[in-house]
């Protein structure tokens, strides 16, 4: 006799696959329904109703001995193949999810809570997949195909897609989605998760309205978006702000914003805009800040001598693991990028344009907090003098997993308090005094 748990497995894979056929017939009857003409002339919400009427009479002549809850939920899951994007509408409708991680139609995964888990969202194959992709891309003027198998674009809700298909993916189209829900995570919100004490507040809120120019490094999922979201609300209302980004995901709050993307080739090979076409073209454009999403290349020289030339009080993020790496790997990226420069020239760039370095990190279990604010001071010799102000100490990890430790100010007070002070910031006088924080 079979064991009962294998009985009830099964049990539950068939009446999956009874419902998945059913969804299947009824998507396909309200397709054959359809009234093109009709729904042109309706939207939005009207357009839904509408559609809704349609499906809910399907599911009643289809089967009519479904409970309450699978009609409910058959009912909205054709309408997300009609009008949305399918299975995925589920995962960004649910709560408490960062990252989406589909490694083809049957493994989708997902970050909740610091934890990367399997969900039990799956889609029927690799064309249902390929299909709901299509239509994510499409909708902001991206393509994906044979040709172009990689792609990076944004959900209506400024959600980061990225997706690559076969050939290049082995085991059927891959997407990684980092969710940004409608409305930005504020100030307060960061101070209640401990990302960082008052007293870096203060000094980072001093620093943006003095217009220092400042760099966030960290590693993927670190929270740099984030807290350049955050820190941005401290730009004053009346400066003219131009972003520059690969795939549009900064909030900025304020009402003079300037939003530019870039723009990968045509079908052709043609008519690719880069971050670095960009940056020189919003120098044109009377900016009081720029602010590029993330520097990755060549336009990294492009941001230092904007910084250089007038526009103080930019911001950028990098890739790196601590301050003194993200002084490296922006000048890798200089060379890299094919700049003509002696390495020193470079460093001289870097030291005079950046002021500030702030580290976010991903600790163990999770926790995102900002382990250093690390001021750029100048050039001795060939290299490039830093210190920092306040840092993160890791104590320990809890007993769920989850690194824990405090915040101490350094004792060292910044060289660029005289800026802060021309430009109307007044500090507690004990603000950097060497001493643990937040206990």
């Amino acid at each position: 006799m079979p064991p009962v748990t294998n009985r009830y497995s099964r049990q539950q894979e068939n009446s999956a696959e009874e419902f998945e056929k059913l969804k299947r017939l009824i998507h396909g009857k309200l397709v054959d329904k359809l009234d093109m003409n009709k729904l042109g002339e309706l939207q939005g919400d009207t357009l839904r109703r509408e559609i809704r009427l349609v499906v809910e009479h399907l599911c009643d002549t289809e089967n009519p001995l479904l409970n309450r809850s699978e009609r409910e939920r058959l009912i909205e899951e054709v309408l997300d193949e009609t009008f949305g994007f399918g299975p995925l509408e589920i995962l960004m409708k649910e709560e408490g999810i960062a990252d989406i991680m589909i490694n083809g139609p049957k493994k989708v995964f997902v970050e909740k809570n610091g934890r990367i888990i399997k969900h039990d969202v799956t889609f029927r194959d690799n064309d249902h997949l390929l299909q709901i992709l299509d239509r994510i891309v499409s909708r902001v003027g991206r393509r994906i195909d044979e040709t172009s198998p990689m792609c990076d674009a944004r959900l209506p809700d400024g959600s980061r897609l990225n997706a690559i298909i076969p050939p290049l993916a082995l085991d059927g189209p891959s997407l990684t989605i980092r969710k940004f829900g409608s409305k930005p995570l504020a100030l307060e919100d960061l101070l209640n998760f401990g990302a960082f004490t008052p007293e870096m507040v203060m000094l980072l809120e001093g620093a943006i309205k003095a217009r220092l120019n400042i760099v966030i490094s960290g590693g993927t999922g670190s929270g740099k978006t984030t807290l350049l979201n955050t820190l941005s609300s401290f730009i004053q209302p009346d400066h003219r702000i131009i972003t520059i980004e690969d795939a549009a995901e900064l909030q900025l709050q304020q009402d003079h914003v300037l939003r530019l993307e870039t723009r990968p080739a045509n079908i052709e090979g043609k008519g690719r805009v880069n971050a670095t076409d960009l940056v020189k073209n919003a120098l044109r454009m009377r900016p009081d800040r720029v602010i590029i999403g993330e520097c990755r290349g060549p336009e990294t020289l492009d941001m230092l001598q904007a910084m250089n030339t007038g526009h103080d009080g930019s911001l950028t993020t990098v890739h790196s693991n601590n301050p003194r790496d993200a002084v490296a790997r922006i000048e890798t990226m200089i060379t890299m990028g094919g700049a003509e420069m002696p390495l020193k020239a470079i460093r001289q760039q870097l030291a005079a344009a950046v002021d500030i370095i702030i580290q976010a990190s991903r600790l163990q279990g999770g926790p995102r907090k900002i382990t250093y604010i690390t001021e750029v001071l100048n050039m001795e010799q060939d290299t490039i003098i830093m210190q920092d102000i306040f840092r993160f100490i890791t104590d320990g990890v809890d007993a769920d997993g989850k690194a824990f430790g405090h915040f101490e100010a350094t004792g060292v007070r910044p060289s660029c308090m005289a800026r802060l002070e021309a430009a109307g910031v007044r500090l507690p006088p004990n603000l950097f005094a060497a001493r643990t924080l937040g206990r």
